[in-house]
């Protein structure tokens, strides 16, 4: 990238690990506020599920907003939106004002990730793609992952927690600000930018990202108690979650440079291959330790980059408006999958057994790999009438 695209992908980056940390610290402060009022995990459902409902009912908007507006404006509302909604979480406690509040955060955030992940593409040049996108995929987890951390720090200042997570989001702005070029987001009659035109264009980017929303979330929740399951002592148990989400911090820049190298079909059919052939084998080597920690760290390695190589795959399909519909409809498979997977699959393993985990994220990594197989194959009926 030139000097001053560098600059710009720099100051973007950053401003999205702000709001990474934000965002990684409001949720889990949320559930500690409201365990703290006497409320169970039924009303921390609740809220969470505004929150993505929040980000479901702004998708469709999402291309006309930034069109209208401008791709910047639009992020900066969004910082201040998602900063206000969570410092006001500070000044009341009634459940209904804090699920329209975590709304409103689940709108801002989407719009704020949707446009991200199309500037970021933009900035990126197809011979670099790949590793662009793992940075700044890296970058945003790498944060995320922070944010508990600093929960534990201020969870004992109640007068004060909820307003000092609004004001990290207003760190990104200054950054922002440094930002020279703009997303070219600002025709508004682009005739195919709307989401209709471009979703059957993205069938395996759509299945991709929610397979691998299914998997994190099923990984943080569920993979400890399918451990314990198999005999693993709690603290152990948590290790396989960890060691998962180390293997998708790790190892997305390496499988972004083999994309670039390789080209980005093939490295993301080769992940969802290794998906689908290493769930089956996890129940047999839950015991036997020198594997089961590499499985799980390539297991890991190989769901992130199927998300990963989504975004780049947007990047490379899609410019413009298009592109920001094409982003607000893979953050819509996150959404959605990280709301009612969890639900279906929680009540498969009460009622079948922890292994029907595995199953359920085998069945969803095949579909990921038919979808791809059906667009290489539509893709070669069209340049072979």
């Amino acid at each position: 990238m030139k000097t001053v695209l560098t600059r710009d992908f720099l100051a973007l980056i950053l401003s999205v690990a702000v709001v990474g940390l934000g965002s990684g610290a409001t949720l889990p402060l949320t559930a500690l506020a409201l365990a703290d009022a006497g409320h169970g995990a039924t009303v921390v459902g609740l809220l969470t599920a505004a929150q993505a409902l929040g980000g479901l009912i702004v998708v469709p908007l999402t291309a006309w907003i930034a069109g209208r507006f401008g791709s910047r404006q639009v992020i900066v509302g969004a910082v201040l939106a998602v900063a206000m909604a969570t410092a006001l979480m500070q000044c009341c406690a009634n459940l209904w004002l804090w699920g329209l509040l975590r709304m409103i955060c689940g709108a801002a955030l989407m719009l704020l990730f949707t446009i991200g992940e199309a500037w970021v593409n933009e900035l990126a040049d197809d011979s670099t793609r790949g590793r662009v996108v793992a940075i700044y995929a890296t970058t945003f987890t790498l944060f995320q992952m922070t944010g508990p951390v600093l929960v534990s720090q201020i969870a004992g200042y109640t007068a004060w927690r909820f307003a000092i997570c609004g004001a990290i989001f207003l760190v990104a702005l200054p950054m922002l600000a440094a930002i020279r070029s703009s997303p070219h987001t600002s025709d508004l009659h682009e005739p195919h930018g709307g989401w209709r035109h471009v979703l059957p264009r993205m069938p395996a980017l759509i299945i991709g990202t929610g397979f691998f929303a299914l998997f994190d979330t099923l990984a943080l929740s569920l993979l400890p108690l399918f451990a314990i399951g198999h005999g693993m002592g709690r603290e152990e148990a948590v290790l396989f979650a960890s060691v998962v989400l180390l293997g998708d911090t790790t190892m997305q820049f390496p499988i972004g440079w083999l994309a670039d190298r390789l080209g980005r079909e093939r490295v993301h059919a080769l992940m969802g291959v290794i998906v689908v052939v290493l769930l089956p084998l996890l129940p047999f080597v839950v015991d036997v330790t020198w594997l089961r920690w590499p499985l799980l760290f390539v297991l890991g390695a190989a769901a992130g980059s199927i998300y990963t190589l989504a975004i780049v795959a947007c990047g490379e399909r899609f410019e413009g408006v298009a592109l920001v519909s094409a982003s607000a409809l893979v953050s819509a498979s996150w959404s959605a999958a990280s709301f009612g997977g969890p639900i279906v699959t929680g009540a498969l393993m009460q009622r079948a057994g922890g292994d029907s985990m595995l199953w359920v994220l085998f069945a969803g990594g095949l579909v990921f790999l038919g979808a791809l197989w059906w667009e290489r194959m539509r893709v070669f009926v069209v340049r072979n009438p």
